[in-house]
């Protein structure tokens, strides 16, 4: 059938929901899962190393920048996924009995290569995915001491009493955390679901608390600078025109400051905010159920990361508040020290219109003198000339002849004069 032509990205946006798809997992097995947190450079190296653990396997390699990558080495079975900020392998075994926790997944996999991984870790854990015994109940009691040291444990039912999973949130002696699922009528893609999720949950969980740091460093910045805004705003009540500039700078200075910080936090903030949504996401998924009266993933989670994202976000939200604040206090400084050179302004452009005024009489009076001057010199030659006449015979009386020509030179000067100003004025 013919259709319109595609939107060049069709196929890949609508393939973007197949990405990343669950492992489907047979119980029982062994899985050893590491999150990385690496930037763009860091995750090209680990595609780089992934690439030489498949040629030493003789399998089929990742491609370059390739986001997922999926394969069987034989030994063990490889599952990568590059994110934003951190990297998951997973590496997953086949069989899996009590002894699970002691004999690792990822003990399968060279430890040079292990080693050589770029990025710094955030998450490590084992996990085992057993059959359960019981279908009544479980002794958590004896699962806590025989697999999780004897801690207090944290589980569920989930998928619908699908299955078990249990943890105990700790890092271990051997510096990875313990994730326990028994298999009471689970497929294996409904474990790999449930697997993911659980492992996605811890996760998330960390990379939201990347920003309660962030936050405790914050704090005491705000309120230095709040206390600095306060004492400006007050001295701005009485300020006069000579403490405006001061109090400008300060406030320009203050306001730098508070956008730098601002500017350095906003994406974590931002980010944990996004984690935050996905661990409840994932928890919401999980379809939970109360088992012997063990505290719930959604209830641990909820008491512990709640209080943390809500710090979060009561400290930017006073980060934001606080500059909101500034950038008003220097809007109204700033209108205040305008105010002020509209004053000057005004005030230099009236000593400037009383100096004109001054500078036009002076010269209305040197226009006069000029008049003058120059009448009298014409007039004196027009009495030299009559003089001139007069001894040449010539009917004239030199004394008349200037004093009929004064007014009419005076008013020739004057005329010319005038249109010279005109001129000038005209240009």
């Amino acid at each position: 059938m013919t259709r319109p032509r595609n939107h060049p990205q069709r196929i890949e946006l609508n393939d973007e929901v197949h990405s990343r798809p669950p492992e489907p997992l047979v119980t029982p097995l062994r899985m050893s899962y590491l999150a990385l947190l690496c930037d763009p450079g860091q995750r090209e190296l680990a595609i780089r190393a992934i690439r030489e653990l498949a040629e030493q396997f003789g399998v089929k390699p990742p491609e370059p920048g390739a986001g997922h990558y999926s394969a069987d080495f034989g030994p063990f079975r490889l599952r990568f996924e590059g994110h934003t900020e951190f990297i998951r392998c997973t590496f997953i075994v086949s069989g899996a009995d009590k002894e699970s926790f002691d004999r690792p997944a990822i003990a399968a996999v060279p430890g040079e290569w292990i080693a050589s991984l770029p990025g710094q870790v955030m998450v490590a854990a084992h996990t085992a995915l057993l059959p359960a015994e019981e279908e009544e109940g479980i002794d958590v009691r004896a699962m806590a001491a025989q697999f999780f040291d004897g801690n207090v444990l944290v589980g569920s039912r989930i998928a619908g009493y699908g299955g078990t999973a249990l943890t105990d949130f700790r890092i271990h002696a051997d510096g990875y955390s313990r994730l326990l699922i028994l298999n009471h009528a689970m497929n294996p893609f409904q474990a790999g679901r449930m697997m993911q999720h659980l492992l996605e949950i811890d996760t998330y969980r960390i990379m939201a608390l990347l920003a309660l740091p962030v936050a405790r460093d914050l704090a005491p910045f705000l309120g230095e600078r709040e206390r600095e805004l306060a004492a400006v705003t007050t001295a701005l009540i009485s300020a006069g025109e000579p403490d405006e500039p001061v109090l400008l700078e300060r406030l320009t200075r203050l306001q730098a400051e508070i956008e730098s910080r601002h500017s350095a936090s906003l994406y974590r903030f931002s980010a944990a905010g996004a984690y935050y949504e996905l661990v409840q996401g994932r928890i919401a998924e999980l379809r939970e159920d109360r088992s012997q009266g063990m505290q719930t993933f959604r209830e641990f989670t909820e008491r512990r990361l709640a209080p943390a994202m809500n710090t979060c976000r009561s400290v930017a939200g006073r980060q934001e508040s606080l500059s909101q604040r500034v950038a008003q206090a220097t809007q109204l400084l700033s209108t205040r020290v305008d105010v002020s050179r509209e004053r000057q302004n005004q005030s230099l452009l009236a000593s400037m219109n009383r100096r004109a005024s001054l500078q036009l009489r002076l010269q209305s009076t040197v226009e006069g003198l000029s008049i003058a001057a120059v009448t009298y010199y014409i007039v004196g030659l027009v009495g030299h000339a009559a003089e001139g006449l007069h001894a040449a015979g010539v009917a004239v009386v030199p004394d008349i002849a200037m004093a009929v020509s004064i007014p009419v030179v005076a008013i020739a000067v004057a005329l010319a004069l005038h249109r010279v100003r005109r001129g000038v004025i005209d240009r």
